[in-house]
C-alpha cells in the first residue's frame, strides 16, 4: 500500500506542478531574483565607494585650508610689521622718541578685582515627569507664571 501512495504522489507532482509553464515561471523568477540581488550588491558597493570619495574630498579641502593658512602665515612672517614686533619683543628695542614704561607685578587685591565675578545659579525645583506633563497639557505652568509675576 505505501508504495502505491508514493507513486501516486510522484505522479501528481510530476503532472500537476512540474509543467512546462511552471518551470519557465520558476526560471524567470530565479533570473529576476539574481538580477535584483546583483543590483543591491552594486548599490551597496557604490555607496561605500561614494563614502570613501566624500572622506577623501573632505581631507583634500582640509589640506588646502591648512596650506593656505601656512602661506598666509609665511607672508605675515616676511612683513616689516612682524619683523619690527619680533625685534621689540626679543631685543627690547624701541623707536626713536618712544619711552618704555615697566610696571610692577599686580598686587593680590588688583588680581582679585580683575577676576570675573562668579554668579550663583539656583536650579528650579524639579517635579516628577508626570506632573510636568500634566502641567504642560492642562496649563498648570501658566498659573504658576501668573502668580510669580504678581509678587
Amino acid at each position: 500500500m505505501p508504495d502505491i501512495n508514493i507513486r501516486k504522489i510522484i505522479y501528481t507532482i510530476r503532472h500537476k506542478y512540474l509543467t512546462f509553464n511552471n518551470v519557465v515561471i520558476a526560471a524567470a523568477f530565479l533570473i529576476a531574483a539574481s538580477w535584483v540581488w546583483g543590483s543591491l550588491e552594486v548599490m551597496q558597493r557604490n555607496y561605500a565607494l561614494q563614502k570613501e570619495v566624500d572622506i577623501k574630498e573632505r581631507q583634500l579641502q582640509l589640506t588646502k585650508l591648512q596650506r593656505d593658512s601656512l602661506e598666509l602665515q609665511k607672508k605675515y612672517y616676511q612683513t616689516d610689521e612682524y619683523k619690527e614686533l619680533a625685534v621689540r619683543d626679543t631685543l627690547g628695542l624701541v623707536k626713536p622718541g618712544e619711552k618704555l614704561l615697566i610696571l610692577p607685578v599686580n598686587s593680590a587685591a588688583a588680581t582679585a578685582a580683575d577676576a570675573p565675578k562668579q554668579q550663583v545659579v539656583v536650579a528650579p525645583e524639579s517635579s516628577p515627569n508626570l506632573q510636568q506633563w500634566l502641567n504642560f497639557l492642562f496649563g498648570g505652568n501658566s498659573k504658576s507664571i501668573d502668580t510669580t509675576d504678581k509678587n
